[in-house]
């Protein structure tokens, strides 16, 4: 079965999603794939960023727990506790995501 299609015919509800078009000073230009609003990799760097702050959270935590042991007086139990519960959320999130794009991914795969 072959599905031929006119790229051209084809319209995207959002910029994202296939490219879109850039309008700089009246010219109509097609984005390229993994280009949006101006930026090449945008999925790349969202997706870096987000395991980085996910880590410092856990370094955070990390020193917190340290500090609390060795000086217990300079920081609040809550303040750790708080800590914690953010480190513990941001990964939860992080671990839905990666499993989520795996299981994409493989469907993907295995439709092709």
């Amino acid at each position: 079965m072959n599905i031929s299609f006119d790229v051209n015919q084809m319209t995207a509800t959002k910029v994202e999603h296939i490219g879109g078009i850039n309008r700089v000073a009246g010219q109509n230009k097609v984005a390229e794939a993994g280009e949006v609003s101006g930026r090449k990799g945008a999925f790349e760097t969202y997706l870096l960023d987000a395991v980085s702050k996910m880590n410092e959270q856990q370094v955070q935590v990390s020193s917190l727990q340290k500090q609390i042991v060795t000086d217990p007086d300079s920081v609040d139990i809550h303040d750790v506790t708080i800590a914690m519960a953010k480190a513990q959320s941001s990964m939860s999130l992080a671990k839905t995501v990666i499993d989520r794009i795996v299981s994409g991914w493989t469907e993907l795969s295995q439709n092709r």
